[in-house]
């Protein structure tokens, strides 16, 4: 096992890079000398650039191709001498090289400036450092996983980033070498040294080895910023459909409430998860500590017969996975023996297990990984690793997950309730936020009880399983924005300094122990044993409690909240419309006549993206996948339209037909309802609007007042519209 990383001092005396003695030009590369030193600026895109400096005079690449991924064609570029300086631009940006000494400072095509250095790259035997003028306002986000912070700003903080398998508050595993400004633009070290990021003013960035290697990307947002940093370092993956169910590690050490225990023993926890009627989409079935590799075909067919898929530990290696794949095996989990030092171990690691998933079945790779590294996006999950459970662990996690996406990283997570440790009630309030997290697993056998979330017994059983069916019926909007963080680099868990990069409080610790899943749920985790949730804070916008269908004008902080066990604070914002997978266990109880629902929180107009595809093979790579849209419009008078696109595209299992079911919030009756300009049969209670096919029933009494429809079963190829005339309210909102 590794050791913690030194610490890289970012105030280091030596040399600092002189005057420019030569200057050369080709194509989109600007090479320059200065003295001994030589420094290159390479554009890969409009909006992207590399700068490199060897002291020496000699470039060196360790990384190679691992990180950095094959791009297009370079941009068009032209230069200029200014006399104190050379300007090197695209049709984004110019970058000014001053000559006395050499001096970088971005600019964006407007001359607005980005960043610039208050002196030049300076080195020492073993470190680099560059130092960047602090803007009066300007906040700071990446360097990813760092526990216990991340989704606030680091402005004014220091951070570590390297290897320390510090699996606590202050540790920062799965770190990433790069970071983003509010200014907009992001750096990355193209490195696999550690390093050390001091957001004082200078902002001091230093890597442990003798060379400077840093790619910039300039944006006029953060997930601009992290588009162009995923763009280059590959975009996350796409998770299969059961990755996004709740995982469990199984089968662990011969602790004395266990005894001993073989692979086979799996299925009787499987069945667990049945008898209670609970979710559970995959399960590590071995470890190094306990059972090994038995019988892995007669494991998977159980699993199988029971809607999981089998995922085993590779502590000694990954030399047996072609077999175990074939054998079943689609989920590998890295131990930290096999990840060893971390940086380029790890990410090899990672990238072979993933590959050795695809190379011997049909299946999508699904890794996850205690220690990563840049690049370690696009094959793997990030687990933060093993850790006690208790209610500052709950607290410190919040942030943790949150912030990573700031780096790229789309999946990242930790055990429920931890791996050691726990109670009933740190449990229940753990598992009721992971829900909302597209990866978690829980990890059982190293605590004094196990860790199945029925192990406790009722009340907590059945609120698990509330929270547990809830994550379940939520997959097609997880999945939705799984596939949109392929597409973007942006994860599907969100600091609200990403969604509200204008908002200060977003960028402080007002905001720092609650999160974005998607756009429109803002979650606030209860961290201590209490009943009352204080310091919510709702950013610009209607907010509308899920449960009680309260609205709440932002900004605003709520104080009070009532949340007795059972209560997550799980807020939505308006114009929300949220797809869902009603009354299922598992993603596979889907059907060709299963009902599509959608969850709407009309104002204004707004819209969603529905993303399928068959959930378990690359066939999406190639094509086969579809999109169906969603747009609601609220009109002047009051009326509301839902008007769903035609589905789009193909795959093997698409539904070409189903039913589909609205809940509408709206705070009173409509008068009518209508489908396509045909009027639907009002319904006068929810026993008949159950027993219906088509209809429309409103419940005054859930949550301020819904209007619950059913269209009936619809060809997918088709578009309608549903209109709900005469509500002069919709869901407390203006609607306009």
């Amino acid at each position: 096992m590794a050791g913690p990383a030194e610490p890289v001092n970012a105030t280091v005396s030596g040399r600092t890079v002189g005057d420019i003695t030569a200057f050369s030009t080709a194509g989109p590369v600007f090479h320059f000398r200065a003295g001994e030193a030589a420094a290159r600026v390479s554009f890969v895109a409009a909006d992207t650039f590399r700068i490199e400096l060897a002291p020496d005079g000699t470039f060196t690449d360790p990384a190679g191709k691992d990180i950095v991924q094959r791009q297009g064609p370079p941009p068009a570029t032209r230069w200029r001498d200014r006399g104190d300086r050379y300007e090197l631009s695209t049709s984004a940006v110019t970058l000014r090289a001053y000559k006395k000494p050499l001096r970088f400072a971005l600019h964006r095509a407007d001359g607005s400036r980005l960043w610039s250095e208050t002196k030049g790259i300076s080195w020492t035997d073993d470190t680099t450092t560059q130092s960047l003028a602090r803007g009066a306002d300007e906040q700071f986000y990446g360097a990813g996983m760092q526990n216990g912070r991340g989704s606030t700003s680091h402005r004014g903080k220091t951070v570590e980033v390297g290897v320390d398998y510090n699996w606590n508050d202050g540790g920062h595993p799965n770190s990433v070498p790069f970071y983003l400004s509010s200014a907009g633009y992001g750096v990355y070290r193209n490195t696999y040294a550690p390093g050390t990021y001091s957001f004082t003013d200078p902002v001091t960035t230093s890597e442990k080895e003798r060379r400077f290697d840093a790619y910039y990307f300039a944006g006029n947002s953060p997930k601009a910023v992290i588009g162009g940093y995923t763009r280059l370092t590959g975009r996350p993956f796409l998770p299969p459909l059961y990755g996004l169910e709740i995982g469990d590690s199984d089968c662990y050490l011969h602790n004395k409430n266990r005894g001993e225990r073989r692979t086979l023993d799996a299925l009787k926890v499987a069945d667990g998860y049945v008898d209670h009627d609970m979710p559970l989409g995959w399960m590590l079935v071995n470890d190094g500590y306990g059972c090994g590799y038995e019988k892995l075909p007669e494991v998977n067919k159980g699993l199988g017969d029971r809607r999981m898929k089998m995922g085993l530990w590779t502590e000694d290696g990954l030399g047996k996975l072609a077999d175990q794949v074939k054998a079943g095996q689609r989920v590998a989990k890295l131990d930290v023996a096999w990840v060893g030092d971390g940086y380029k171990f790890a990410l090899d690691g990672c990238k072979d297990a993933y590959k050795g998933i695809e190379d011997n079945s049909d299946a999508r790779g699904f890794t996850w990984a205690p220690e990563s590294w840049s690049g370690a996006q696009r094959c793997g999950v990030q687990w933060s690793g093993d850790q006690k459970g208790s209610w500052d662990y709950i607290r410190w996690q919040i942030p943790t997950y949150a912030g990573a996406t700031m780096s790229g990283l789309a999946y990242t997570t930790g055990d429920v309730d931890g791996i050691f440790g726990g109670s009933p009630k740190t449990y229940v309030r753990d598992l009721q936020w992971k829900a909302f997290l597209p990866a978690v697993m829980t990890m059982d056998g190293w605590a004094p009880s196990d860790k199945q979330p029925w192990r406790y017994g009722d009340p907590y059983t059945s609120i698990n399983r509330k929270y547990l069916k809830l994550k379940e019926s939520l997959l097609p909007y997880m999945y939705s924005y799984a596939a949109e963080a392929t597409r973007t680099g942006v994860g599907p868990v969100r600091p609200l300094a990403l969604e509200y990069p204008d908002d200060p409080k977003a960028a402080s610790d007002a905001a720092k122990y609650e999160f974005l899943t998607g756009e429109y749920f803002l979650v606030a985790p209860v961290h201590e044993d209490a009943d009352v949730r204080n310091g919510i804070y709702l950013p610009k916008g209607k907010w509308t409690d899920y449960w009680t269908g309260r609205v709440y004008e932002g900004p605003t902080t709520l104080n009070g909240y009532r949340a007795p066990l059972d209560t997550l604070p799980l807020f939505v914002k308006a114009g929300a419309n949220i797809p869902m997978w009603p009354g299922i266990r598992s993603a596979e109880d889907r059907t060709a006549d299963s009902p599509m629902a959608w969850d709407v929180y009309p104002q204004g107009t707004s819209s969603f993206t529905l993303y399928e595809d068959d959930g378990v093979t690359r066939a999406h790579r190639e094509g086969a996948y579809a999109e169906q849209k969603l747009t609601a419009r609220v009109r002047e008078e009051g009326d509301i339209t839902l008007s769903l696109d035609a589905s789009r595209g193909d795959f093997r299992g698409k539904q070409t037909s189903r039913p589909y079911d609205f809940t509408v919030h709206m705070g009173k009756a409509p008068r009518a309802a209508s489908l396509d300009g045909r009027e639907l049969p009002r319904l006068e209670s929810k026993a008949a609007f159950e027993a219906a096919e088509t209809g429309w029933w409103y419940d005054a009494g859930d949550r301020g007042g819904v209007a619950r429809v059913k269209t009936g079963t619809r060809a997918t190829d088709r578009s309608f519209t549903l209109a709900l005339t005469n509500s002069a309210d919709s869901g407390g909102f203006a609607g306009r």
